[in-house]
């Protein structure tokens, strides 16, 4: 199964960020957006690219439920 993740930008250089979740950092491609991302925006990375911009809200609610789905059952 491949999923795309929401993870905050840390860094930027040129076309490569480095993005987190939870304590893990990723490094991803930019070049597939269509629009101009920073330090502090949430993309959606899949496959080492970021392939979409969240707002953080949006994000932060996708985060809440992909842990409350792939949590154990005995955690829920």
């Amino acid at each position: 199964m491949c999923l795309g993740v929401p993870m905050k930008i840390l860094s930027r250089d040129g076309d490569n960020i480095v993005a987190e979740v939870d304590g893990v950092r990723k490094e991803a491609s930019v070049m597939l957006l269509g629009e101009e991302v920073g330090v502090g925006d949430y993309v959606i990375v899949h496959a080492g690219f970021a392939i979409s911009r969240l707002d953080e809200e949006y994000a932060e609610e996708t985060l809440r439920m992909m842990k409350e789905v792939f949590a154990p059952e005995d955690m829920r």
